[in-house]
């Protein structure tokens, strides 16, 4: 039987050099695949002919990608709430007093506050994390975007080209959701931060909906999405678990510190999902949870006192919930979390250690 075909140019010449660049470059063997595919990707566009203009977006792009994580990576380890809302709310309106009081106590909790570094919801959100305890993630537009000025002299400032490279950021290091008052861009970055979690492409975080003043806006999207979507089955009923409306930003803190109240973090290793704890279940409560979500698992729920094999030693001092998920409700995994949390105990709800999806 043939070998597999490798990842490669069809240039052999080329492949050699690549080798011999990564050897140069001192490249580690654990990490060398990784660059040879990434070298090789770049040298296939030659290969198949890419025109200039797809050339610049690709170039671009990755330009844009590996500064991103570079401004990110002292971070890692603090956790962060995206907010998001209007660009064009004035500053004394009610949404943006609330934004600002809720940048001001999720840093108090030890978090970090990123925002698309406009005007409105995000300069207001901006101004109560501060500069310091906050990323503003801007875009070039020829109107409406210039970056406030709470962060506009800040090194954790990031201009993006592409909308899709910012929003992958925007999401991406975010332990937490919080989303005001907003027009297309809100709405847009609602839809698909839900839809990342409905299909299991992103993590699940809290989401939380924020109204602010007399005026519903939050309840009246959600009488939409209650009379429209779920109820001709465009969605799962249980998909509406994936946010959630609150009434002041203190509301929004406690519901966001909330989620972390047992869960920690998640990470996919084989076929399983290891949830990381702050305490170890007792047996009636793993009996209880296996009982209560019986139709989304494949297996019996297991624990461990820390790492499990094929797990990277993140977090060595907490316990691991092994759940045999089946994959075919994540806002049933939602749900998941929920009761794991409603178990109580564990002071997981400041700023140690971010939440995240990962494959080991």
């Amino acid at each position: 039987m043939a070998e597999p075909r490798r990842y490669q140019l069809q240039n052999e010449t080329a492949n050699r050099l690549i080798g011999e660049l990564l050897d140069a470059a001192a490249i580690p063997p654990e990490r060398r695949g990784w660059f040879q595919h990434l070298l090789t990707t770049v040298l296939k566009l030659h290969e198949d002919g890419a025109p200039p203009g797809d050339l610049k977006i690709t170039n671009a792009a990755l330009k844009e990608l590996r500064y991103a994580y570079k401004v990110f990576a002292p971070y890692r380890d603090v956790r962060k709430v995206t907010v998001f809302g209007s660009a064009r709310t004035p500053a004394e309106a009610d949404a943006s007093l609330a934004a600002r009081e809720f940048g001001r106590e999720m840093v108090e909790r030890g978090w970090m506050v990123v925002t698309g570094a406009g005007a409105g919801i995000m300069g207001a959100a901006q101004e109560g994390a501060g500069g310091e305890q906050s990323f503003g993630l801007n875009i070039r537009l020829p109107f409406e975007q210039e970056a406030n000025p709470w962060i506009a002299a800040d090194p954790k400032l990031i201009t993006f080209k592409y909308f899709f490279t910012r929003k992958l950021f925007l999401v991406k290091e975010a332990n937490a959701l919080a989303l005001f008052p907003g027009g297309f861009g809100t709405m847009d970055e609602c839809f698909e931060a839900m839809t990342l979690m409905q299909t299991g492409k992103s993590t699940i975080v809290p989401v939380v909906l924020v109204e602010a003043g007399p005026k519903p806006y939050w309840r009246i999207w959600d009488r939409f999405v209650q009379g429209v979507l779920v109820e001709r089955r465009l969605i799962e009923p249980d998909d509406t678990a994936f946010y959630r409306i609150v009434d002041s930003p203190e509301a929004a803190v406690e519901e966001i510190l909330g989620f972390y109240r047992v869960f920690h973090s998640v990470r996919i290793v084989g076929d399983n999902l290891v949830f990381r704890v702050a305490r170890a279940l007792t047996e009636d409560e793993v009996a209880g949870l296996q009982q209560a979500f019986e139709d989304v698992l494949k297996g019996r729920i297991d624990q461990a006192p820390g790492p499990v094999p094929q797990e990277f030693s993140e977090y060595p001092e907490l316990p691991r919930l092994i759940v045999p998920f089946n994959r075919s409700s994540y806002s049933r995994l939602r749900r998941m979390i929920d009761h794991v949390n409603a178990l109580g105990g564990g002071g997981a709800g400041d700023g140690e250690g971010p939440s995240g999806t990962t494959v080991a």
